[in-house]
């Protein structure tokens, strides 16, 4: 049984392998943030989204898929926190029930809990089997709606019975029953468990009827070898039925640590709704466009971790670009450039997560990887000069780089002169968009920006950051030629300038 809800034909691994670049853009993005707020504190929730997060999809169809299923469980969180909740304490029970440390070289030990475990898994299969009867006609999507059919063909009341049936039989109430052969020194060898017999129903033909030969070997009570001896040879007969038994278990477990992990990314992105709608920030689920198509819409797009971690009110922004492929974003230091910067980014890597954005509306084309490259700061760990560690990471992106894939700069290369930093970044921006990779550049280097401007590159987009006449920043990015100034000096009299003093009353 497969639950195929994170992707239509394929399983979702949760395991420690990440891109190269993830590290690199969990940081510039702070995606800690969002997993924080998507896992709610539960530590295998938050391995769930990380990774998640680490694979964004690449089509259409795919992210539609997650997309509908979300939709299902936003529509019903009930029934999903109560699905979860099952498969999640079924697994808690695990540990307690299926324990089989130093007995597990012992066949009777592993089938004995393994018996016992399979009872307790049963009836968590006919809880999850009464969601799915109770509640397919309340999903619309086709991975719910093909997970509870299955789930209801799979685990139908004949199945069941044929397992309890089986574990009934495993208990062997009335002695087990071994077939052997003699082998060398006359030991016994080949020993193979078999099914008695069925007693026939009518007692007088069972009492009267002829029994057959059997011989009787009796060990004393306190003959502990004799005892020994007859439970080594019974479990020479369970190996087969144990070992089956032990991968029934682990195949029914399987499926359950599937769901957990699959259904947990669902149960994620509900505790993130549930923050954002105590924030009153909207949601929309994305409308991704194929690749090579170049298009951006969004109306009201927040940061979401800015968000979920500001107590203040946050300023949206809105555009509507098409065919454009170069973003360049100037304007007043302090003027919510990287904020816009990382609202891009996280919008981009929730839509092709399959979550939902918080925005009003965003549509944009899908990108296979995305990549940042943001300013370097000075640590203890650099081995060389902050442009030398620049260039370093840029020459790894560039060697992973694929066309449509994305990069976010932030104030890259401003380590140096303005004239060497233009001539960088006039190189690098020109090199990606003859490669057709699209990329948003937020600098304060005027000289690159404003003689890319006078060139007039028709699929590029200038955006500045809003100031108004007494300095006062807005937040918001507008769409407008480049700037020649940061506007450093309105920080400088904020800083500097005195305070007034109040006049003195004669």
């Amino acid at each position: 049984m497969k639950a195929y809800l994170m992707y239509k034909r394929d399983d979702f691994i949760v395991d420690e392998s990440f891109p190269a670049h993830f590290t690199l853009l969990a940081k510039d993005l702070e995606l800690d943030v969002l997993f924080q707020a998507l896992s709610g504190g539960d530590d295998f929730l938050y391995s769930v989204v990380r990774k998640a997060c680490s694979q964004p999809l690449t089509e259409v169809q795919d992210i539609k898929y997650r997309q509908a299923i979300l939709r299902d469980c936003l529509y019903n969180p009930e029934i999903f926190r109560e699905f979860y909740k099952i498969v999640v304490d079924c697994l808690l029970m695990e540990k307690e029930k299926l324990h089989y440390g130093i007995f597990g070289r012992y066949p009777s030990a592993i089938l004995h809990q393994s018996i016992s475990f399979t009872r307790f898994l049963l009836d968590n299969l006919r809880k999850v089997r009464g969601i799915a009867e109770k509640n397919l006609l309340h999903v619309a999507s086709s991975g719910m709606e093909r997970l509870f059919v299955m789930i209801m063909q799979e685990l139908n009341d004949e199945y069941l019975e044929v397992i309890e049936e089986h574990l009934r039989q495993m208990t062997f109430k009335k002695g087990v029953l071994l077939s052997a052969r003699l082998g060398a020194g006359n030991r016994g060898e080949g020993y193979v468990l078999r099914q008695p017999a069925a007693e026939s129903r009518n007692w007088f033909r069972r009492l009267f009827s002829p029994k057959p030969e059997h011989y009787t070997v009796q060990i004393a009570p306190r003959d502990e070898n004799g005892f020994r001896a007859l439970s080594n040879l019974q479990d020479e007969g369970l190996v087969l039925v144990a070992s089956a038994m032990a991968q029934s278990t682990a195949h029914l477990l399987n499926f359950f640590r599937a769901l957990r992990a699959e259904l947990g990314f669902y149960i994620a992105c509900l505790n993130l709704a549930e923050m954002l709608n105590h924030r009153n920030v909207p949601q929309c689920f994305p409308v991704p466009i194929y690749k090579r198509e170049r298009y951006l819409v969004f109306d009201s797009l927040f940061d979401t971790c800015l968000v979920l971690t500001s107590p203040d009110t946050i300023i949206s922004n809105s555009l509507k670009t098409d065919n454009k492929n170069t973003f360049i974003i100037t304007g007043a230091n302090q003027g919510g450039k990287s904020t816009f910067l990382r609202s891009i980014g996280l919008a981009q890597l929730m839509m092709q997560t399959g979550m939902f954005v918080s925005a009003e509306c965003f549509s944009t084309d899908i990108c296979p990887q995305i990549f940042t490259h943001y300013k370097c700061e000075e640590d203890s760990h650099m081995v060389s000069g902050k442009l030398d560690e620049e260039l370093r990471r840029m020459r790894d992106i560039v060697s992973d780089l694929k066309p449509d894939d994305l990069v976010l700069f932030n104030e890259s290369f401003s380590a140096t002169n303005s004239r060497e930093g233009a001539g960088i970044i006039r190189g690098i921006v020109t090199a990606l968009a003859e490669r057709h990779v699209k990329l948003f550049f937020v600098t304060h280097t005027s000289e690159f920006a404003c003689a890319f401007y006078q060139e007039y590159h028709q699929d590029t987009v200038y955006l500045c950051a809003e100031r108004r006449a007494d300095g006062e920043r807005t937040f918001r990015m507008t769409e407008g030629a480049p700037l020649d100034t940061s506007y450093g000096e309105d920080l400088y009299r904020e800083v500097f300038t005195p305070p007034a003093q109040p006049a003195e009353r004669c």
